[in-house]
């Protein structure tokens, strides 16, 4: 029985490990997108501009 219960944490241990991962990654993604947004709402504005 101890063998099951080994297996079964293991098997909850992996699983957790994707998710971890995705929330790293769409942490990522979400900043990277806010500095595009910034840099594209800077050279619109750069663009824009008038003397």
């Amino acid at each position: 029985m101890g063998g099951t219960n080994s297996s079964a944490t293991n098997t909850v241990r992996t699983s957790l490990k994707p998710r971890s991962w995705q929330r790293c990654c769409s942490e990522h993604i979400r900043e990277q997108r806010a500095r595009l947004y910034l840099v594209w709402r800077c050279t619109v504005i750069l663009i824009c501009w008038q003397d």
